[in-house]
């Protein structure tokens, strides 16, 4: 082990330096940006705190955001925005994002709570309403989205919808990622939650990610890709620790035919509990033979649909970044017979 990294309080050990040295080799191997016919490489944010200060990533004239959300799309073809899950910005926002970087860069949005059942933190509300709701459980600081009267939840609907609007005019949208709470469990309350999203998210591409094994479980998984199909919703592969056989498998399918999500979460196991920060959950770096296990299933999965987007959430330092470009590399070592001459695809 190297020396730690700290966030706060917690302290995380740094990857084996010789799998280090070979993850880095082989992302010098990558193409710029990281992408490979249909198959688009990205992580889960370009602005985490540790990833700027390992200062493998950044150059050092890359200060100001715009400079490196600048820096960033010219590595990547696409990036996964986390951060609308805990607030929703204003437009003006989205409106920087396209005027800083170019096209065909696409971001994927995760959805705020109030679309996913996840508990809302009242700080991170817009003040009008944060004052609407000063009545409603005044003693909490996290409020249930089915607890909220329903014009606030719509005007919340309203908002995000607004921020979305001006990357989806553009064509720059790739699509909002529903990460569903790991208690979600595949009942038909939940199923009708996912049928409804269509209607209160018209004209976006929505990926669906379940977090609880039992929307997996054989005898049930092909109704419940089924229900994807009907609806229109992007089922989202993950792969993520099988932790006491309660971990999502991941299962290799496609259920829109323009796009395919494969979010990476790392085999963290010793993190992977409930109580552990962000920091020690996804503090984990691929070694080039996990990744390289992924090819064919990745090939197989971009000759179904249009576009495929693999992103890497495991954002401690530099480790998504590498396993972003890794992928792409290992990925450009075996083409597919048609790479060479297949368009980018065009966004919706």
């Amino acid at each position: 082990m190297g020396k730690g990294q700290s966030s706060g309080a917690v302290t995380v050990p740094e990857a084996d330096p010789e799998l280090l040295r070979r993850a880095r080799e082989l992302a010098l191997r990558a193409p710029t940006p990281a992408r490979v016919g249909a198959i688009a490489c990205g992580t889960a944010g370009w602005t985490d705190p540790t990833l700027l200060r390992c200062g493998t990533f950044y150059p050092a004239t890359a200060r100001t955001p715009a400079e490196r959300l600048a820096h960033y799309a010219s590595q990547f073809a696409m990036v996964e925005v986390d951060a609308t899950f805990y607030a929703i910005p204003s437009p003006a926002v989205s409106l920087q994002w396209l005027e800083r970087s170019p096209r065909p860069f696409v971001f994927d949005l995760k959805a705020h709570p109030v679309f996913t059942g996840h508990p809302i933190d009242r700080k991170r509300l817009p003040s009008e309403l944060a004052r609407a709701l000063k009545d409603v459980a005044p003693d909490t600081t996290r409020l249930c989205p089915k607890d909220l009267p329903r014009e606030i939840r719509m005007e919340l609907e309203a908002a995000f919808t607004r921020f979305l609007e001006p990357l989806r005019a553009a064509g720059r949208l790739g699509c909002v990622m529903v990460q569903l709470p790991p208690w979600t469990t595949a009942t038909r309350g939940a199923v009708r939650e996912l049928e409804a999203l269509g209607g209160v998210l018209p004209g976006v591409r929505i990926a669906v990610e379940f977090r609880h094994p039992s929307w997996l479980e054989e005898g049930r998984r092909d109704r419940v890709f089924d229900m994807l199909r009907a609806n229109g919703l992007a089922y989202v592969i993950v792969d993520e620790p099988d932790v006491q056989g309660g971990g999502v498998p991941p299962v290799a399918a496609a259920t829109r035919e323009d796009l395919g999500v494969v979010r990476f979460h790392g085999h963290n196991v010793a993190g992977w509990h409930r109580g552990a920060s962000v920091l020690e959950r996804f503090n984990y770096l691929y070694a080039p033979e996990q990744l390289g296990a992924w090819v064919k299933p990745m090939r197989r999965l971009s000759a179904e649909v249009r576009e495929v987007h693999a992103v890497f959430n495991n954002c401690v330092r530099d480790y998504a970044v590498l396993g972003a470009r890794d992928l792409a590399a290992l990925l450009l070592a075996e083409p597919a017979a048609n790479d060479e001459v297949a368009p980018a695809p065009e966004p919706c």
